[in-house]
């Protein structure tokens, strides 16, 4: 019946030609949107979880509803202490500093006079230590345009593109000016020693990298640190660990003391934002494959009603030997599952190429995201990211809508009459 059935479809093209092409344009569209949406909402995650937001974070519960604000004032001031106890009770994550605060830059001329001054957004974060693991988390071997990464204190990253805007060469100096814990404004000279493309307009705008070290004692901070964040080994977000490890450290912390100062644990879906994205990213899937499974659905059913009316006077003929209508009927349902079998393989081999080009080589949309904020951080290169889902997700609305546009089609069978065959004929 199947090797009938095939041999049919290959004899009579157009029986098979025309939902063939359908099914494979609308499978290789839901394999690669898939990827392309799976790639673009796990950088736009990871980029942000890397820069400003971690897996998950530690900090006091007044700067948590200023954090906006950059609040170094309320930040942790035993951050040594606190991360031993992180270390201990969640060794899977890896533990680190940050001090983020906004300074302004005073770039001078050759007589001492101020040439270029900009705001600038300064993250202070391990550099120079052996043990640190924040070049390798933020690519800054890769990302590094002119100069070199910082090898001794006072030396600072500066984004190429705010380089350029200050006339600033490496190995310059230039003064930075900022508020203090204690609230005076410090002035302290930092030497470019290199500059970096992060790939995010956020970050590209005016962004300055310091030494953890330096940028404690130009604050004034000591042993002090904004946040505390923590990552899981993989480099991915774990949704369920996070929130287990939030709800275990907050639940310790509260019987612990009453300092309205106490340090509390936020995961990343606690950004109402990221958590958007987050649940975004794991329902588009779904609502890709249901879309184009209504749509397949709607033209091959009108595919189908076409080629019964072409097909009206051999499904007389084949009742009027003798078959019944429920063979004929199962018999355009095994036509579709053919049809939708190869299709979706067809397709599915088109949209894994597209969306290999997509991850491999990438498309460079900085100049649509220039006005991306820093809460959710927008790739300048967006990449399709193919995992094992896209191997099998295109066969969902390859099969299920071609069996669905024959069985809507094929009901004409149950209305035909054999009696009036001779007539028509």
């Amino acid at each position: 019946m199947i090797r009938f059935i095939l041999r049919g479809l290959l004899r009579d093209r157009s029986r098979s030609t025309i939902p063939l092409l359908v099914v494979a344009v609308g499978v290789s569209l839901s394999v690669f949107m898939h990827a392309y949406v799976t790639g673009i909402m796990g950088d736009m995650v990871r980029q942000s979880a890397h820069y400003s937001e971690g897996h998950v974070k530690v900090l006091t519960r007044p700067y948590a509803e200023m954090a906006h604000l950059n609040p170094i004032d309320l930040s942790i001031l035993n951050a040594s202490e606190l991360e031993e106890v992180l270390v201990r009770q969640y060794p899977e994550l890896d533990w680190v500093h940050r001090i983020n605060f906004s300074a302004l830059v005073d770039v001078p001329d050759s007589l001492g006079e101020t040439k270029e001054q900009g705001p600038a957004f300064v993250m202070g974060l391990d550099l120079l230590s052996d043990k640190s693991t924040e070049i390798k988390r933020l690519h800054l071997t890769e990302a590094l345009i002119r100069g070199r990464l910082p090898q001794h204190a006072g030396e600072v990253l500066l984004s190429e593109q705010f380089a350029k805007k200050l006339a600033i060469k490496v190995g310059e100096e230039f003064t930075l000016i900022a508020a203090t814990v204690y609230g005076n404004m410090a002035y302290v000279n930092f030497t470019m020693s290199g500059t970096i493309h992060h790939g995010s307009p956020a970050f590209d705008r005016g962004s300055i990298l310091l030494d953890l070290t330096s940028a404690r004692d130009f604050l004034g901070m000591e042993e002090g640190s904004a946040q505390i964040l923590g990552f899981f080994a993989d480099g991915f977000y774990h949704d369920d660990k996070a929130l287990e490890m939030k709800n275990s450290f907050n639940t310790l912390k509260e019987g612990e003391t009453e300092d309205e100062y106490e340090p509390i644990m936020l995961c990343l879906v606690d950004n109402p934002t990221m958590a958007l994205y987050l649940g975004l990213g794991s329902q588009m899937g779904m609502w890709i494959s249901l879309v184009f499974l209504l749509t397949m659905s709607l033209v091959l059913w009108n595919a189908g009603l076409l080629g019964g009316l072409r097909r009206y006077q051999e499904f007389g003929i084949r009742l009027a030997i003798g078959e019944e209508k429920s063979h004929v009927y199962r018999s355009l349902l095994w036509e579709s599952l053919a049809v939708g079998t190869l299709g979706s393989t067809v397709g599915t081999a088109i949209g894994l190429f597209f969306a290999y080009l997509l991850q491999h080589y990438g498309l460079n949309i900085e100049a649509f995201s220039e006005n991306a904020s820093q809460s959710v951080m927008m790739p300048g290169i967006i990449r399709a990211r193919i995992t094992p889902v896209d191997f099998y997700i295109g066969f969902v609305p390859g099969l299920v809508s071609t069996l669905i546009g024959a069985g809507l089609a094929g009901i004409g069978v149950y209305r035909r009459e054999t009696a009036r065959l001779m007539n028509e004929l």
